[in-house]
């Protein structure tokens, strides 16, 4: 409550802003739902991940299935709205069916946005050197109807899929991931949390810098240094990025690409000026002619997107943009 208080003391607050709290089941009572949703925060993402006990146990995940129905029909007596859960495909010993069945669980509580990614096993995650979980993983043809299911199921039920990996209601998509997605700035507070600031801000950054067109930072993570640097938020960064013109072009591209309705030619001029086609017109009319890009509009003007079949081998199209 104090949060929230002194955010709406120092920031202009729009009346319909989106004010998102992310919750894992099993951690919340009714009474800090509903404590939650006074104070001013309409929409919970819940990380659900999967329905199936056995596979949150795996996953290293605290909650029960059980748990999160709970936790889910309170957030909707308190009076949310606006709840998105996230689910994960590709569980080890997870087939086509069982998948299934957590898709059609979730569908049956309707929530307004539904997260949907693979599981993927990164170097110095606990699952990387774990034979028990790498030798019950799905094969990739069965990941691959995975992903296709996710998306005949959650279209027939009304949900649109707005980004590669997240489905919505109509105007219940994530106002934050958007701002992500299109290179938008935000501002992170508290330990540990990560900003993107264009350059030309008073407060952030080095003015002799021209070549530098925005930074990314996180301030640091220690509870003792946080408290003793009282001062700030820039200044108590651990992490420190230069974004440079040519890296946020890249961004622009494959962050923006991932969402349905894709990039601007204008606002990529407006944000750059630099034409697009400069930049990127020989990959552009590359992947138009393999049906894997479309676009509308006038040359100059067009609104630059994904086709279906571009989404599915979306990795190796984004790649394409990276100028380096």
């Amino acid at each position: 409550e104090r949060i929230m208080k002194a955010i709406q003391q120092t920031f202009p607050v729009k009346a319909d802003a989106e004010i998102t709290m992310e919750m894992n089941p099993g951690t919340v009572t009714k009474e800090k739902l509903e404590t939650y949703y006074k104070i001013g925060i309409n929409r919970l993402s819940i990380g659900l991940q999967t329905t199936d006990d056995e596979r949150l146990k795996v996953l290293g995940r605290i909650h029960t299935y059980e748990q999160f129905l709970h936790n889910y029909q309170w957030a909707r007596e308190v009076g949310f709205q606006n709840i998105s859960v996230d689910l994960m495909s590709a569980l080890p010993k997870e087939d086509l069916a069982s998948y299934q069945k957590d898709i059609e669980r979730i569908l049956s509580l309707q929530p307004e946005h539904i997260s949907s990614y693979s599981l993927i096993i990164e170097e110095g995650t606990p699952f990387y050197n774990n034979d028990e979980i790498l030798d019950h993983l799905p094969e990739e043809e069965e990941d691959r109807a995975m992903y296709e299911l996710t998306r005949q199921l959650l279209q027939k039920e009304g949900y649109h899929r707005y980004e590669i990996s997240n489905y919505a209601k109509e105007g219940k998509e994530s106002r934050h991931n958007s701002v992500y997605w299109t290179g938008g700035e935000y501002l992170g507070l508290g330990l540990g949390a990560s900003s993107y600031l264009r350059s030309d801000h008073r407060y952030v950054g080095d003015k002799e810098k021209e070549e530098v067109y925005a930074y990314r930072f996180k301030n640091v993570s220690s509870m003792k240094e946080y408290l003793e640097n009282p001062v700030t938020v820039c200044e108590q960064r651990e992490e420190w990025t230069e974004i440079t013109k040519k890296d946020a072009m890249e961004e622009f591209m494959y962050l923006g690409l991932r969402m349905r309705k894709g990039i601007s030619e204008k606002e990529f001029f407006e944000k750059f000026k630099e034409p697009l086609e400069d930049i990127y017109g020989e990959v552009l009319l590359k992947f138009h002619s393999m049906n894997l890009l479309a676009w509308n509009g006038e040359k100059g003007e067009r609104q630059i997107y994904l086709t279906a079949q571009g989404i599915d081998v979306s990795n190796a199209i984004l790649c394409e943009f990276l100028l380096s």
